[in-house]
C-alpha cells in the first residue's frame, strides 16, 4: 500500500510513519498542502494523511483541491484540531476520515 503524509513537522511525521509501517509499502512524504497537491497525480497513493494547519496551503484546500481533480482520493484527516467546524469543512472538502494526533493508533482504522 502506498501512502502520502502530509505534515510540516518532521518529527510527527516520523511518528505517523511508526504507526502505520507494517501497512505501508512505500511512503511519500509532503511538507506542506501545494506540495501534495502537485504530487498526488504522479504518486497516486491508495491514502493520504493530511495535516490541517500548515503554511503555504492548509488541509482543507488541499484536500478540497486533490478530491476535486481525483475524485477517487482516500484522504483521512490527521490534526490537533477537534472542532466540529473543521470536521465538517473536512467532510465538505472531500475527506474519509478525521483522526485526532492524540489517537493516532486509529489511522490503522482505515488504512489497514
Amino acid at each position: 500500500m502506498k501512502i502520502m503524509i502530509v505534515e510540516d513537522n518532521e518529527p510527527m511525521r516520523e511518528v505517523i510513519k511508526t504507526v502505520i509501517g507494517d501497512c505501508a509499502d512505500d511512503v511519500i512524504e509532503c511538507v506542506d498542502g501545494s506540495d501534495a497537491v502537485a504530487s498526488y497525480g504522479a504518486a497516486k497513493p491508495d491514502w493520504v494523511l493530511m495535516d490541517i494547519q500548515m503554511k503555504i496551503m492548509d488541509g482543507i484546500t488541499a484536500t478540497k483541491n486533490i478530491t476535486k481533480k481525483f475524485p477517487q482520493a482516500r484522504i483521512l484527516i490527521v490534526t490537533d484540531y477537534g472542532s466540529m467546524t473543521l470536521r465538517k469543512a473536512a467532510q465538505d472538502a472531500g475527506a474519509c476520515g478525521y483522526v485526532l494526533k492524540e489517537n493516532l493508533h486509529e489511522i490503522r482504522n482505515y488504512v489497514q
